[in-house]
């Protein structure tokens, strides 16, 4: 099932996201064939590479398909770093919850508390929207990657090119929002909006007085060992070693290719800009699910889910979503996409069998597959 939760506007391509719940034990995962398969068969459908690591009761497997350079035709690396886009959002919600555990806020706390006049204009209105609404995507905010300028001039391809190094600040990004007017009174229904994890990120700044980056790194990363995981900020490289991205940057999947590699990452903000690779992500989602960053009444409320009509057999809870695959077995995590990256991170709710994988491209995939073949071997 697709579903935009990637860092896509109204101009672009939609990118593919799965979706991840309670444990089932999963089958027996020694060769791992199934997902080897499901990843070539993503390959032969247009992914131009495929890099993915799972780690269950067997240990640690690694495997890559396909290129990661389309120019000279190397390989694809398992090993490669790459943007995650919206899987950004699960550590912005544990640092939240993080400071909901110390007394420093509450997921109760109105936006408006925080932010005096940010979340205001053509309806939106932040003293009637909770921290809560935000993290699970109820808050009625505006999608700021929906606007029609934004994405003329950060996914199309004229644009993208002359405003590919931009610098964005999240109060620029919320401007944005805040141009249209809501989607729905909080509280009445669901939504998926980038805007909600920028202003959130913008909420731990004041906070803490210190960046959602700074404060990620601090919390998570440095804590895990998350040797390859980073919050860029301005800095448009992926560092080694990684693959090239690439994209359409056009409203169909049709047409030239085109290496969208480098970017400002700024205009996804704390919705989407961190880049790390599957070892770390299968790391930071097992340590998640097992309480070693959150006391049990935060994980607690992290796994409360709504039901999403749009998502079949899913649902989403504070920036971290549970989903049921065909042969029962429940995965927690979150997917994410932006330009020329397709990324996937789940794992079953006892943290002990995990998969993180991406595609380098933004406009097909068949990460459903790769999941399924993964858990239920098939």
């Amino acid at each position: 099932m697709s579903v935009r939760t990637g860092l896509v506007g109204a101009a672009a391509v939609a990118v593919v996201v799965s979706l991840a719940g309670p444990a089932v034990a999963a089958p027996a995962a020694v060769d791992h064939a199934a997902t080897r398969r499901a990843m070539e068969a993503a390959v032969d459908s247009g992914v131009p590479g495929v890099a993915a690591q799972a780690k269950d009761r067997h240990g640690t497997w690694k495997a890559a398909s396909g290129v990661g350079n389309l120019k000279t035709g190397k390989a694809r690396g398992a090993d490669d770093r790459y943007r995650v886009g919206s899987i950004t959002k699960t550590f912005v919600s544990t640092v939240l919850l993080q400071l909901e555990a110390e007394g420093r806020l509450s997921l109760d706390d109105k936006v408006e508390k925080w932010l005096p006049g940010v979340v205001k204009g053509n309806g939106h209105d932040g003293s009637r929207i909770t921290l809560r609404q935000l993290l699970n995507h109820t808050s009625g905010v505006y999608d700021y990657t929906s606007d029609e300028d934004f994405g003329r001039t950060y996914f199309l391809k004229d644009g993208f090119f002359e405003h590919r190094y931009d610098t964005l600040k999240p109060e620029q990004l919320v401007g944005i929002a805040m141009s249209h007017k809501p989607d729905f009174t909080p509280g009445t229904s669901w939504s998926y909006s980038n805007t909600n994890y920028v202003v959130a990120g913008m909420v731990i700044k004041k906070a803490t007085g210190h960046s959602y980056a700074t404060e990620i790194r601090h919390r998570i990363i440095e804590p895990l060992g998350l040797h390859a995981t980073v919050v860029p900020g301005t800095s448009p490289e992926v560092p080694q070693p990684s693959s090239r991205a690439y994209g359409k940057l056009a409203e169909t999947a049709t047409g030239p290719t085109y290496d969208v590699t480098e970017l400002n990452p700024s205009l996804a903000s704390s919705a989407g800009e961190m880049i790390s690779d599957s070892g770390d992500l299968n790391r930071f989602y097992s340590a998640l699910l097992r309480g070693r960053l959150l006391p049990a009444a935060q994980l607690a409320e992290m796994k409360t889910t709504i039901k999403v009509d749009a998502i079949p057999n899913a649902g989403y809870g504070l920036g971290l979503m549970d989903r049921e695959l065909s042969c029962g077995v429940h995965v927690w995590g979150h997917g994410g996409g932006i330009h020329g990256s397709t990324s996937e991170a789940v794992t079953t709710a006892d943290g002990r069998h995990s998969l993180s994988f991406n595609f380098n491209n933004d406009w097909s995939g068949g990460s459903d597959e790769v999941i399924e073949a993964e858990f239920c071997g098939k």
